[in-house]
């Protein structure tokens, strides 16, 4: 499958909606590692009418600990017996992506919708699986791609909507960051990001996510997509370096690179948005400010983001499921970024 057919999952399943609205949301974790602890695990308690009521975690002092310390009502070690509580009505799943499918889709068919970490899953294959299970139970499934609603990204949009740099001609991401520290461990205690089978594809697969969502929520689908890959550093088994080329519906081309192997001086953060009038570049994940480049001279952004990095999503979800606002990132919009990262690591 060379080319993206956005069609393939577009046509009902987020239209397809629930008949009862949630007056109180009732959240259970399933997993409570450390993106839960600042970023999106705090922020479920901030919006009116949620609360966290139970948390999982196949460690039983990792499940109890986390409980204790965030004041949470129960914990559990088996994800059945906290889908299956009676007091949970929506999940939370915040585990290495190879899980998420079958988590989801348990949750699902439970009749509890579902707010799961990035990606959706470890493959396309189980993205479209999500998809069916959420289309034949009308029951939703939201992708925590939170920087679509930071204040940051909001920014970048209200850039690229107002027109300032005219015309998009290209697009083209640049990342690089020095290997870390565990990355030197050996393969029996390598972290998860680098088992393809539990994450997908390396830290690729793990960070390329965020850049992508965000490229497709301002331009479009990228329907065209390849990859080259290489090992530079021989570290461990899966790809450091990735290179590639894609083009979006609309005919606008780009490229990306991401090295997780560079020398310090090498580090970047980068997308750079190229337009007929000007340039338009911003960072990902070091906030750096946002730079517009017009005939008119060059003007910088600061644009500060909440404490809790979840929170603007967590709020939309919970007021999607409220029936009183609407949260875009569903899983049927998160699809298309596993599909153009199978397709630069050549997976089909």
């Amino acid at each position: 499958m060379s080319l993206y057919n956005k069609e393939h999952w577009a046509t009902s399943v987020i239209a397809k909606k629930r008949s009862v609205r949630m007056k109180e949301i009732s959240w259970g974790f399933i997993g409570c590692g450390e993106v839960t602890e600042k970023k999106s695990g705090p922020a479920f308690n901030e919006v009116e009418g949620s609360h966290v009521h139970a948390v999982m975690s196949r460690t039983e002092d990792k499940a109890r600990s986390y409980a204790e310390r965030h004041r949470i009502r129960k914990w559990y070690t088996d994800p059945n017996e906290l889908i299956g509580d009676p007091d949970v009505n929506a999940v939370y799943i915040a585990t290495p992506p190879s899980s998420h499918a079958t988590f989801a889709i348990m949750a699902m068919k439970a009749g509890k919708p579902v707010y799961v970490e990035k990606p959706l899953a470890a493959s396309y294959e189980d993205c479209v699986r999500i998809n069916r299970v959420s289309e034949q139970t009308g029951v939703p499934c939201f992708v925590a791609y939170y920087r679509r609603y930071l204040p940051y990204f909001q920014k970048v949009k209200a850039i690229v909507d107002s027109g300032a740099i005219g015309k998009i001609t290209n697009v083209q991401i640049r990342f690089a960051v020095p290997p870390r520290d565990l990355d030197y461990s050996t393969n029996s205690n390598l972290p998860w990001r680098l088992q393809p089978d539990v994450s997908g594809g390396g830290y690729f697969y793990d960070l390329a996510p965020h850049q992508l969502d965000l490229i497709q929520e301002l331009f479009g689908v990228i329907t065209r997509a390849h990859g080259y890959l290489s090992n530079r550093g021989r570290l461990y088994g899966v790809e450091d370096t990735v290179s590639a080329a894609f083009e979006f519906e609309s005919g606008v081309v780009g490229s990306g690179s991401w090295c997780f192997v560079a020398h310090q001086s090498a580090k970047e953060d980068r997308i750079e948005v190229i337009g007929e009038r000007g340039l338009l570049s911003f960072s990902v994940y070091t906030n750096d400010p946002i730079q517009l480049v017009t005939s008119e001279g060059a003007t910088s952004f600061n644009v500060d983001n909440p404490a809790y990095a979840q929170l603007p999503i967590i709020k939309a979800v919970i007021e999607d499921l409220q029936g009183i606002g609407h949260c875009s990132c569903t899983s049927v919009s998160a699809t298309p970024v596993n599909w153009v990262m199978d397709r630069i690591l050549n997976k089909f």
